[in-house]
Parts: C-alpha cells; sequence; structure tokens
C-alpha cells in the first residue's frame, strides 16, 4: 500500500525512531510501513492519522486507487 508516511515524518524533522515511540510500535514497524512491506492495521492507522491531524485517506492510498493512477 502506498502512503505518504516518510514525507510526513521528515516534514516534522523526526526520525523513525521518533515517530515508531509517538505510535508505540517498533521502529522496524515504521520501517515497514513506509516501504510498504506491511500493511498497519486499523487501529494503528488511525492513530498514525490523529497523530498527524490527518484522514488516513491523505496518508494511505487505496490499493483499488493505486491500479487507476
Amino acid at each position: 500500500m502506498t502512503n505518504r508516511l516518510r514525507v510526513l515524518r521528515a516534514e516534522r524533522g523526526w526520525s523513525q525512531g521518533d515517530l515508531a515511540d509517538r505510535l508505540e510500535v517498533s521502529r522496524q514497524s515504521v520501517n515497514a510501513i513506509e516501504t510498504g512491506r506491511y500493511d498497519p492495521s486499523l487501529p494503528l492507522a488511525f492513530r498514525i492519522a490523529e497523530l498527524f491531524g490527518l484522514a488516513i485517506e491523505e496518508i494511505f492510498v487505496s490499493p483499488s486507487k493505486e491500479i487507476e493512477a
């Protein structure tokens, strides 16, 4: 799943570790989400969206939308 997590994190000057601490997940989980190797659970996706003050769809691109693009 494509997402903007790396860009949003970089805009705030946060390391992957900083974001992991804020989300209470491992740095490896943040890396896996950023690289699209892992799709976050719905509760984690909501925590990410709330942390950045955005809607989930402003961060994550639906796989069906990726096909259209």
